[in-house]
């Protein structure tokens, strides 16, 4: 039971923010209406991934120093995760658009921004399939997850901001919490992220048990194949 608490954990936040999600209730604005309630979707994802991309980050700085390959399998799978945030991100936020500003993908440096930043993941999952040495791919993909990470923040987080944008917060608009984030959406948009995470993280354990079976099979195979 105590290594299953955050699981059932995350099974009841995620039941909760859907079901609150569509049925709760949500200030009533111009323009926004109902699709306000994109924001425990949309925006809670995307903090999510940023979370699960900073802690992938973390342990491929932990394999360079100590080059255990666990923390490279850790680092990778979080970032899998945090990847499939991203394009679940993308999708609801193109729907919000479509709501709010008649387009799915307006010219919009935010939304291009958030594409740059899911190319250059995806790179990363290229990079790492090009070697089939464990320890190279791992030690080569760590350097471009932490540099991936640090060119993320800025191209998501900080340029958009410095130039005209249709989203809050970004080219003079005020932001959600200067005018519309009223206290029933914070009792579901902050368990919205911390849901996310942990089922960013279920995702990631899963597939890590995977390659430590594979792993260990491969040592037996080619140990049986000495005798």
């Amino acid at each position: 039971m105590r290594k299953i608490w955050w699981k059932i954990l995350c099974i009841v936040i995620i039941f909760y923010v859907i079901i609150m999600g569509f049925m709760g209730p949500v200030p009533h604005l111009p323009i926004l209406n109902e699709t306000i309630r994109n924001t425990y979707f949309h925006v809670a994802l995307w903090l999510a991934m940023t979370i699960l991309l900073f802690a992938a980050m973390i342990f491929s700085v932990k394999y360079l120093r100590a080059g255990r390959i666990n923390d490279d399998d850790i680092a990778s799978e979080l970032t899998k995760s945090a990847i499939f945030f991203g394009i679940l991100g993308c999708v609801t936020g193109s729907a919000w658009a479509n709501f709010s500003w008649g387009d799915p993908w307006p010219n919009d440096p935010k939304l291009n921004s958030a594409a740059v930043c899911l190319l250059i993941y995806l790179a990363y999952l290229l990079l790492r399939s090009s070697f089939e040495d464990d320890q190279r791919r791992a030690r080569i993909s760590a350097v471009y997850n932490i540099f991936a990470f640090a060119v993320f923040i800025p191209i998501i987080y900080i340029l958009p901001r410095l130039t005209d944008s249709l989203h809050p917060g970004s080219g003079g608009n005020a932001t959600f919490g200067s005018f519309d984030f009223d206290s029933n959406i914070r009792k579901v948009f902050y368990p919205a992220i911390i849901g996310y995470i942990l089922l960013g993280m279920w995702l990631a354990e899963l597939r890590i048990r995977i390659k430590v079976i594979k792993r260990i099979r491969e040592e037996e195979f080619i140990e049986s194949s000495h005798k």
